[in-house]
């Protein structure tokens, strides 16, 4: 079997190694949060000003309409909190509430989100 030598420095492995490291624990560190529906269900407030009002049109920083996300996938929520937070979408009030927000109170949130549907008992905070 012929070896191949590559040009790669020393700082360079450590760097790559120490990338690869932060990575695979901020994977392994965000599948180790599970979201809570039922805790969920008390996080809400800030949500609902907004997102409970069938139809409603948010006029900042333009006529945005804002999406009912009941039933709405738990992964995608978190993603999509996760990027408003990072300033990756771009919306000053989601950003704002997502940086208000730890990692488990997203997860926590759209489990809650995730798990209603047409017959869901309406909760006062939605």
């Amino acid at each position: 079997m012929k070896m191949i030598k590559n040009n790669i420095t020393l700082p360079t492995k450590l760097f790559l190694s120490l990338s690869f490291s932060l990575l695979v624990t901020s994977v392994v560190q965000a599948a180790d949060i599970q979201g809570n529906a039922e805790q969920g269900a008390n996080k809400v407030r800030l949500c609902a000003g907004c997102h409970a009002i069938p139809g409603y049109r948010s006029s900042v920083p333009e006529v945005y309409n804002v999406p009912m996300i009941g039933g709405q996938s738990a992964g995608y929520m978190v993603a999509a909190l996760q990027a408003y937070k990072k300033g990756e979408r771009k919306h000053p009030t989601m950003r704002s509430v997502a940086g208000s927000l730890s990692d488990q109170e997203m997860a926590d949130i759209a489990a809650y989100y995730a798990a209603q549907d047409a017959v869901s008992k309406a909760n006062k905070l939605k």
